[in-house]
């Protein structure tokens, strides 16, 4: 476990702005209308080429490359292209300036494109599922100019990679948070101040901050020239993308967010090896795990296991815990995750004995005899939790998958226990697109029933949630992906 505490460029953050504003010979970028781009139709885009359309969901099968398929409807920009369908980059009819930009956006696998800002400036887009170590290539990579004298000889973008990988898997959707300052311009037209990214967040993550942009992408329009305004560009011509829910506002909160606003030094817990911590941990709605387990991983990533429950409350992708409310001063106890977090629902048993199976799941341990036995760890300090519950011994052992795509999770029940079920997800939505695959909550994350022992899952109407269950005999295996 390797602790450390660092200042966060944030913090001259506010001082810079105060800077940028001041001397300026002409008024800031106004932007256009601020809102919710309408996507009843392609109207908010001028000349859009035939691979986009309007749907109302989008959906990918993981080993099928290049491809989204769509769903009729209204609010989701698809598109896809093929070979009667060429692709072509899409523009607003609207020029913006300094603006704050939010939305969702699906990836096929392999699948590539980008948003540009004034239609110069791109974030890129691209499957960056397994990646470990990410590049300015990468999902949230900020690509700049074309370098064919880069000190190492090579030719190749110069730009900025995110500071962690973020990304979710390919068919699940993704949100990103910009927040962008237009170039500055005096009198005459001359520049006198680059465009930045002040705040670039992906999946709940911050990727980017306060980042200066020396010039436009390659390939921006306008030939590089830099303007004052220009328009929303989606990249249409390197692979299947779908986007919904794109908010276009002037500037306000979103480059003062309360990182800006710390002035505590954070404490960070990386995992260079496997390494767990336990804690107290918030997740879903605020409820708290006071006996939680967090294992971190050198994959990036992690999870936290709620001992009362015998259940994997949340994994996440990125960078490991943040200490700083446990530790700092008196602290209370608390530690978060520093990475894109997928909750797995409000905290609940993972195993219930069931008169059948519309039968209420267990709310509590009346009648269980449910005791949480702590855990062991293997050879490569791993653990595996145990519990006893309805007279008998369970084993769960969660481990990363390869190329840290997500765990896996192995439940071994010693004895057989007669009507025992274990509930594998919650969610708003449960979707089955192919056998003993689950997207979740919707397109939240995969569930992947590896080895069911001949059981078949059964989604049932819990409230205003669907859950899934499965009897359990005394194995049974399955996969998050997310």
């Amino acid at each position: 476990m390797l602790l450390r505490s660092k200042n966060h460029a944030s913090r001259s953050l506010m001082g810079f702005l105060c800077l940028y504003g001041m001397g300026m010979a002409v008024a800031h970028p106004v932007s256009a209308q601020s809102g919710k781009l309408p996507l009843q139709d392609l109207s908010a885009f001028r000349e859009p080429g035939q691979s986009w359309s309007i749907t109302s969901d989008a959906s990918a099968k993981l080993d099928n490359p290049h491809v989204l398929d769509a769903v009729a409807g209204t609010g989701v920009l698809f598109n896809m292209p093929d070979k009667k369908h060429p692709g072509k980059d899409l523009f607003s009819t609207q020029e913006y300036g300094d603006v704050d930009i939010e939305l969702d956006y699906m990836m096929a696998p392999g699948s590539n494109s980008g948003i540009y800002l004034q239609g110069r400036y791109e974030i890129q887009l691209l499957d960056s599922w397994s990646t470990k170590v990410p590049k300015a290539g990468d999902n949230g990579g900020i690509y700049e100019r074309w370098d064919d004298s880069r000190p190492d000889g090579q030719q190749g973008y110069d730009g900025h990679a995110p500071r962690v990988n973020a990304s979710r898997a390919p068919g699940l959707w993704q949100h990103m948070k910009i927040s962008f300052l237009a170039p500055r311009f005096d009198a005459s037209g001359k520049k006198i101040a680059n465009a930045r990214m002040l705040l670039v967040e992906l999946n709940g993550v911050t990727i980017h901050e306060n980042v200066e942009l020396m010039g436009p992408t390659r390939g921006s329009i306008g030939g590089g020239d830099e303007k004052a305004t220009g328009p929303l560009r989606l990249q249409g011509d390197h692979g299947a993308v779908a986007f919904r829910n794109i908010t276009i506002n002037k500037p306000g909160e979103a480059r003062n967010g309360n990182e800006n606003n710390r002035t505590v030094d954070p404490i960070l817990v990386d995992a260079p090896v496997n390494t767990i911590l336990r804690s107290f941990m918030d997740v879903k709605n605020n409820k708290r795990v006071v006996h939680a387990v967090s294992v971190g991983s050198p994959e990036k990533v992690h999870y936290t296991y709620d001992l009362d429950k015998g259940m994997v409350a949340q994994v996440w992708r990125g960078e490991f815990l943040d200490a700083t409310p446990m530790w700092h001063e008196r602290g209370n106890g608390c530690s978060r995750p520093r990475g894109a977090v997928q909750l797995l629902g409000e905290p609940f048993f993972t195993l219930s004995k069931l008169s059948s199976p519309q039968a209420a799941w267990m709310t509590d341990t009346t009648g269980s005899g449910y005791r949480p036995k702590g855990y062991v760890l293997d050879e490569n300090d791993l653990p595996a939790f145990r519990y006893q519950v309805y007279g008998t011994a369970v084993s769960d052992v969660v481990r990363v998958l390869a190329e840290g795509r997500g765990i896996r999770r192995e439940l071994t029940v010693a004895a057989p226990v007669e009507g025992l079920y274990a509930k594998l997800a919650e969610g708003t939505s449960i979707e089955t697109p192919s056998k003993d695959l689950y997207v979740i909550d919707g397109k939240s994350y995969y569930l992947q029933v590896d080895d069911a022992g001949g059981e078949k899952p059964v989604i049932r109407e819990a409230g205003a949630t669907k859950e899934l269950i499965i009897p359990v005999h005394s194995k049974l295996s399955y996969s998050i992906l997310f």
